[in-house]
């Protein structure tokens, strides 16, 4: 066995099924939809934030990759920090119109709702 062959088997240590094939739980590749047929909502929060605005960016559908290359359009564009992971973009501060008109400009269809 190689050196690295142990990380192939992904925690299998041995199994007594003669057939047994391991497989992974690796996702396939998400397809970015085009920004036309995103459809974003834009909120303010501040649940669970110590008391300070966040402005929310739901619904990306695509890859990881994709979204965090917006979330880091939105965070230049805006002069500020913020994350982004599972479909979630997280802009730090009150930039919910800011944030609408930028989305708007790159031809995603988004909205804005309410804030807290």
């Amino acid at each position: 066995m190689a050196e690295n062959d142990w990380k192939a088997r992904l925690g299998v240590v041995f199994s007594t099924n003669p057939d047994f094939q391991y497989t992974t739980d690796d996702e396939e590749a998400v397809e970015t939809l085009p920004p036309a047929k995103q459809n974003l909502r834009v909120w303010l929060d501040r649940n669970h934030r110590g008391g300070k605005t966040v402005t929310l960016i739901k619904g990306f559908v695509g890859s990881e990759v994709d979204l965090k290359e917006l979330a880091k359009e939105l965070k230049n564009r805006c002069g500020v920090g913020g994350s982004a992971k599972d479909g979630e973009i997280i802009i730090q501060g009150a930039h919910r119109e800011r944030v609408l008109e930028i989305l708007l400009a790159k031809g995603y269809r988004a909205k804005g709702a309410g804030g807290n």
